[in-house]
């Protein structure tokens, strides 16, 4: 072999290398679940070291597929922790031993349901909170399919103002992003807020109540 046939041959070597390398750092077609809200779904308990699940991916900040661990979120990356999403997608794991699982994270601590909306900015973490959450979830949809959104958040809407119109609010919500990404009958598992809360402010009582009440009102809507 002469020198060129020879360097033409470790090229294509290498790139088959590449390659392959690639592939394996890919993640499979993916099952994929929106994680939104605010700390409720970011977390904000303590991470302990743990070994990641081989079929389940997370979105970073990036918009790069890696093995999910906590913590999945970035919105405040001084306190951010453990919150729900990674448990949640280890029980889908479990059930479904054929799926891979991947996370979106999306969720930003303090937000109430007004900066939810298309165009608004939320001056806490210098973002956009609904836009970046459509923005990744169709950045996504390259590797997989929606399979489910997940809200928990009501916490900074537990005051009887915001309280008083946060059923319509929710519902203009959920069939918006329903409708922006092209998944009209999409699970949506709603969380409600803890009893600690509660008891520390009666008026997350009222958040709950209307969350409770929705799966009456809209189609594939649960709450927990």
């Amino acid at each position: 072999m002469n020198r060129t046939g020879f360097v033409k041959t470790c090229s294509l070597l290498l790139l088959l290398v590449v390659c392959l390398a690639l592939r394996q750092d890919a993640p499979p077609r993916l099952q994929l679940f929106l994680l939104i809200g605010q700390s409720n779904m970011a977390g904000r308990g303590a991470v302990d070291a743990e070994t990641p699940h081989p079929r389940i991916w997370m979105l970073t900040k990036e918009q790069t597929w890696v093995p999910a661990q906590d913590p999945l979120h970035f919105d405040k990356p001084a306190v951010v922790g453990v919150g729900p999403g990674l448990a949640f997608a280890q029980k889908v794991a479990d059930a479904h031993a054929e799926q891979h699982i991947g996370l979106i994270p999306g969720a930003v601590g303090g937000s109430a349901i007004d900066v939810w909306e298309p165009g608004a900015y939320y001056a806490p973490t210098k973002s956009h909170p609904y836009d970046e959450a459509i923005e990744r979830a169709k950045k996504a949809f390259e590797n997989g399919q929606l399979a489910g959104i997940l809200w928990h958040q009501g916490e900074s809407d537990s005051r009887p103002d915001k309280a008083a119109v946060y059923a319509q609010k929710l519902t203009i919500l959920i069939k918006r992003i329903r409708a922006d990404l092209r998944a009209e009958n999409v699970p949506v598992l709603i969380g409600t807020l803890g009893d600690f809360y509660v008891q520390k402010n009666p008026n997350a009582r009222s958040i709950n109540t209307i969350l409770t009440a929705l799966p009456a009102t809209l189609p594939n809507v649960y709450v927990v």
